[in-house]
């Protein structure tokens, strides 16, 4: 090509018009060469898209650039990484909606057993932060900074704003410490805390009332967050629970999100469930926002103290330890595992009796041998009575004893997976390596398994529900649900979390008796447009973010 030069006046040179043209017409193309070679980070082929929102899947490629959804549909042009998911369903990133791992996140970020399960979202349970409110902006910046595989965000227990005023006392606040209480809350909200956070089966969150709580979430709910509760009883008391949840909601202004929604008390199985289903409808048809998130197992996992009735707690762990070695006391202790103690759920009678609970870590090498054993058997090897038997488990335990309660039926599961306002949480925490426990140091297959169980058991098996609905319950649903505005779905413009997997391949192989196993069937998981998983591996990739509640913006 020949460009003209003109000389000017002043002796400069100048390129003509027609020269420029043609100059910038070379650049064009030259530009275009390489977008042409690799316009996009990665793209996906031949999929069979399910966009979340609950609509049958359709065939499409799916483009991800800088970490978001670009394309859907055909994509002529090539990514710097390919992936052929022909056969396959892509889906967006899965959603753990009750999470336990804000713990060890900063110890172990690559979170192994969460995003084999296809978990790339995950939100922090019951037991709130892992700091003070004051440190809650510091936590999340940190995570950001040492780096995720997940994305992770949390909400904060009230029970942190009642230690922090009351200890471990049994009372109400007085007005003053009230108003600490309720700065504490405000702490946390603005520090991009979730929402507020309750577990009134454990003291001492068990001490609070429903008028404290009410007032609590009234700060929380002032910063646009939510109030997730694990209830105040999941018996025989679980309608009246439902209530209180409701009511202070209700009253305190926010949305509310029950966890591990389940009939834990054998005489109402078939019956509690659908009566709390009822009541949780009747509250969305008056203008309540409430819902609530389920696992996918008939056993739940807590702390063997759990046995033992809240007031023994007060005043902590030492006040503890000398009222079980002290016999008149326990002699009540016993007696009131069999009546009844106000303000406690029995989890003994939940569950049906002594030999439903099977201890799974003892916390002590030499009980460790009673591991795998129910309460019931462990008492007739120890001599003595189940409750003596638990109370001196408890007792010589180096850190929280553990145990699974099987409590539920899979029948009542069914019904909670038809309700469209229950989403999918694990209740389980990410390991500090794969193939170890969760960071409770529980041994239950929710931590492996919780997420590909629902479309292997109860999609391709059970046939519960659609493969589209079982999607949508574990991505546009809980995204909606807590105000995460750009996930949840394969939607141009949003982040790019997607899982690719073979229904018929996908399985969770963990077991109660081989609880560590990872599921299969699962070929990639990407993290804001970042491979994680391929092929059943983790990549070491932590493209993952932190997940802000709306009243840090405020």
């Amino acid at each position: 090509m020949k460009t003209e030069v003109m000389r000017t006046n002043n002796g400069s040179r100048q390129i003509s018009t027609r020269g420029l043209a043609a100059i910038l017409v070379v650049l064009f193309f030259a530009a275009a060469i390489p977008a042409y070679g690799q316009d996009y980070d990665i793209v996906i082929r031949n999929g069979r898209v399910l966009d979340g929102a609950g609509n049958p899947w359709i065939n499409a490629d799916v483009a991800i650039k800088d970490g978001r959804f670009v394309k859907i549909g055909h994509v002529a042009g090539k990514g710097v990484r390919e992936i052929d998911a022909a056969g396959k369903f892509v889906s967006p990133g899965w959603i753990d909606s009750m999470d336990q791992s804000g713990s060890v996140l900063p110890k172990n970020g690559l979170a192994e057993n969460k995003v084999f399960m296809g978990v790339t979202t995950a939100i922090g349970g019951e037991g709130g932060t892992p700091v003070a409110a004051e440190e809650v902006g510091n936590y999340f910046k940190a995570l950001d900074e040492s780096g995720m595989s997940i994305n992770f965000g949390s909400y904060f227990s009230a029970t942190q704003a009642r230690v922090a005023v009351l200890g471990m006392d049994s009372r109400a606040p007085n007005a003053e410490e009230l108003v600490r209480m309720k700065a504490i809350i405000e702490k946390a909200m603005k520090g991009g805390a979730m929402g507020m956070t309750t577990a009134l089966i454990y003291p001492p969150s068990s001490y609070a009332s429903t008028e404290e709580l009410i007032e609590l979430a009234r700060v929380a709910g002032r910063f646009g967050g939510i109030y997730a509760t694990h209830m105040r009883d999941e018996g025989k008391g679980l309608v009246g629970a439902v209530k209180e949840a409701i009511e202070i909601g209700e009253k305190g202004g926010l949305p509310v999100e029950i966890f591990h929604l389940k009939a834990a008390y054998q005489p109402g199985w078939g019956k509690l469930m659908s009566e709390a289903g009822r009541e949780i409808e009747a509250a969305r048809a008056r203008g309540v926002d409430v819902a609530a998130n389920i696992y996918l197992y008939t056993a739940g996992g807590t702390g063997l103290e759990a046995v033992i009735p809240s007031w023994a707690f007060e005043g902590g762990v030492e006040k503890l330890v000398e009222r079980l070695n002290d016999p008149d006391i326990r002699t009540r202790l016993k007696k009131e595992i069999t009546t009844g103690s106000p303000g406690w759920w029995n989890i003994v009678e939940a569950s049906g009796g002594w030999e439903n609970i099977v201890l799974v870590n003892a916390q002590n090498e030499e009980n460790a041998r009673f591991e795998g054993m129910n309460l019931a058997e462990i008492a007739r090897e120890m001599k003595k009575e189940p409750a003596d038997a638990a109370f001196d488990l408890v007792l010589q335990g180096n850190g929280r004893v553990l145990a699974l309660y099987h409590m539920m039926s899979e029948d009542d599961i069914i019904t909670a997976l038809k309700f469209p306002w229950t989403s999918i949480g694990s209740d389980a925490g990410a390991a500090l390596e794969p193939g170890a426990v969760d960071t409770l140091g529980l041994p239950h297959p929710r931590s492996y398994g919780n997420h590909p169980r629902l479309i292997a058991r109860y999609v391709r098996e059970k046939k519960v529900v659609s493969l589209e609905e079982a999607i949508r319950k574990m991505t546009s649903w809980p995204a909606t649900r807590l105000r995460i505005n750009d996930r949840g779905y394969v939607k141009e413009g949003l982040w790019a979390d997607v899982v690719v997997f073979d229904y018929e391949e996908i399985q969770d192989r963990a077991t109660y008796d081989e609880p560590l196993l990872s599921p299969v069937g699962i070929q990639y998981v990407i993290v804001n447009g970042t491979v994680v998983v391929e092929e059943g591996k983790h990549t070491g990739a932590k493209p993952g973010k932190v997940i802000y509640g709306s009243g840090r913006d405020m």
